[in-house]
């Protein structure tokens, strides 16, 4: 049987209105595509003139946009490169052929291609989503005759001669009645400043330039001073505190990559600081929605971020990720460690400093990227409650002979509030055990991944359990409870916890009667929770804990010798709950109302 072969035809009339109509995400965008088209055609008189290919005068080269409310039209305008009859018939009446693509590949060994914007040849059409009419007026640097072009937004179109003295081409867009919030000025202002705020020509609307063509990033680092920076900064975020330091990226292989990426002074609300960072192709804007070509935890940067080497589908309005897109995400990723790495050596009192904004993109980046602890192990810092700072290697090394359990590990204790853990704080303190701070957000989830990183290294929350699991410095003695005065005790303390654990220990009589501890992994996995928005491990059912009852208190020794019909017991275990904030409601009240009565 023979096969049969054909091609595949396509029909305009149905394929046309999916281009006007569907192409873009959002209707706005046909500004962008329209002055970005100006641009190119700016851009290539430019280069022409350059190479000594148009000997002509260029002129003012600003692309001037206007709106007419009367007539409802908006009117692009450039003295650009223009248009002889048969290149509208070549680029615009053939869908999808892209001049710039051209343009590029006849000057590719004279030109940089970085220069020129339009890659589809589609952005064109972007006009008829808010014009019932558009009109061409243009007239080549070439010696050929002005033309007019028209058409409806059907697949017909109309070109004739027209007199026009000037090079270059003027768009008029006869807005629809649906789209006639796009005559008003405020609204072509706010579309021109988002996506044309740094275009490499001047646009002009309402008789001013409304962008800057020159922005830091298109510079040499070596050309620029701080307050250049500070200013962008300002320019990007006019309400925003001065950045901490930057990165100049500055990348011509084996990709293009330039741009500018702060660093803001952030604390735990980094969830409000996302989207910060501007993505651009060749000066246009493309979006502020970055995380295929940014690491997840270098989202909380702010800045800028420009490459013609990044795939954009048609419309320009998402990525594609690919092979580009992930060597750039590198990239960043080790510019940002390298600049940390090199901060840290240089300066590191001015480090530790900053780390409270430094060390959430730190350890943002250790939960996130299993490859970015091995580039930020050596300026990794853990602070104490002394306000000491140490590198993971020298704070191993200062608990190596006193902090470690019976099974050999090494133990890091941390409190995350250090206003609800002085007590444990100070117990510690008294056994000389150091302990840490862990108080932000993110800490739950970093010392997860530091402990999967480092052998024999565990972090027990200083409230998480008895200092019995740890070497003692002399401080534990035997409990001077005999073992019937034990059993009285813990069965008297019983009847007030529930299904809760109540465990007798050996304290220092100047420490609390009674306290509250969890399982290390409890209180950890409390404290993510709270992160992720979780009630905690069991839904609403309540956490369980440990109630350590000091046996060689005063307090606990009348218990056991006196029994309990004063109510000593239920007084202390209330207590222990409201310092760990687990004692509310009704249980509260009565808390308050018998301590009050006990005054009387």
């Amino acid at each position: 049987m023979v096969a049969e072969k054909g091609t595949i035809s396509i029909n305009t009339e149905n394929i046309f209105p999916i281009i006007k109509k569907f192409l873009y995400s959002d209707h706005e965008i046909f500004l962008r595509e329209l002055v970005s088209n100006a641009v190119d055609a700016t851009q290539k008189i430019k280069k022409l003139s350059s190479l000594g290919q148009y000997e002509g005068e260029l002129g003012d080269t600003k692309i001037k946009v206007s709106v007419d409310k009367d007539a409802k039209t908006i009117t692009i305008s450039d003295k650009g490169i223009g248009m002889t009859t048969e290149e509208i018939k070549k680029y615009i009446n053939q869908i999808a052929y892209s001049g710039a693509k051209e343009f590029v590949e006849k000057y590719n060994s004279e030109t940089d291609k970085s220069q020129i914007i339009g890659q589809f040849g589609l952005g064109f059409y972007s006009a008829f989503m808010v014009a019932k009419e558009v009109e061409i007026f243009t007239k080549s640097y070439q010696d050929a005759p002005a033309a007019k072009w028209r058409s409806d937004g059907s697949t017909e179109y109309e070109i004739s001669d027209w007199d026009k003295a000037e090079r270059g081409t003027d768009i008029v867009l006869h807005v629809s009645e649906d789209n006639e919030e796009f005559l008003e000025e405020s609204k072509l202002e706010q579309i021109l400043t988002k996506y044309g705020k740094f275009l490499p020509v001047e646009i002009e609307f309402k008789e001013k330039v409304i962008n800057n063509p020159s922005p830091i990033w298109v510079k040499q680092p070596s050309d620029l001073k701080d307050e250049d920076y500070l200013a962008f900064y300002k320019e990007l975020y006019p309400y925003s505190e001065d950045p901490l330091f930057w990165i100049h990226l500055n990348v011509d292989y084996p990709f293009n990559l330039t741009g500018v990426l702060y660093f803001p002074k952030i604390k735990n609300d980094f969830q409000l600081n996302r989207e910060k960072i501007q993505l651009y192709s060749r000066q246009v804007f493309i979006t502020d929605d970055v995380k295929d070509v940014v690491p997840e935890f270098l989202q909380l940067l702010h800045g800028v971020i420009d490459s013609p080497d990044i795939p954009l589908n048609v419309s320009r309005s998402y990525l594609q990720a690919d092979g580009n897109v992930k060597r750039i995400n590198s990239h960043i990723t080790k510019k940002v460690a390298d600049k940390l790495a090199d901060l840290f050596k240089e300066d590191r009192k001015s480090f530790e400093e900053k780390w409270e904004s430094i060390g959430m993109f730190v350890k943002y980046g250790v939960i996130a990227d299993d490859k970015f602890y091995d580039r930020a192990k050596d300026f990794i810092l853990f602070k104490n409650t002394e306000n000491q700072y140490f590198t993971i290697d020298e704070y191993k090394e200062k608990l190596e002979i006193n902090q470690k359990d019976k099974d050999g590990n090494t133990v890091a204790l941390y409190a995350n509030d250090i206003s609800k853990q002085d007590a444990f704080i100070a117990g510690a303190k008294k056994r000389e055990f150091d302990v840490l701070v862990f108080d932000d957000v993110l800490d739950a989830h970093f010392i997860n991944a530091i402990e999967a990183k480092i052998e024999k290294f565990q972090f027990k929350r200083v409230d998480a359990d008895t200092f019995d699991k740890l070497i003692d410095k002399g401080l534990k003695s035997e409990v001077v409870l005999s073992e019937d005065e034990k059993k009285k005790v813990e069965e008297t303390f019983k009847t007030h916890v529930g299904n809760n654990i109540v465990q007798i220990e050996a304290l220092p009589i100047d420490e609390l009667p009674v306290s509250i501890v969890m399982p290390e992994f409890m209180r950890r996995y409390t404290d993510m929770s709270k992160l992720n928005g979780q009630a905690g491990m069991f839904g609403n059912m309540p956490v369980m804990y440990n109630l350590v009852v000091n046996g060689n208190h005063p307090l606990i020794g009348k218990i056991a010798k006196d029994g309990d019909e004063n109510g000593l017991a239920k007084q202390l275990v209330d207590l222990a709950l409201l310092s760990q904030g687990m004692l509310s409601g009704s249980e509260l009240t009565k808390f308050i109302e018998r301590s009050v009565q006990s005054l009387v």
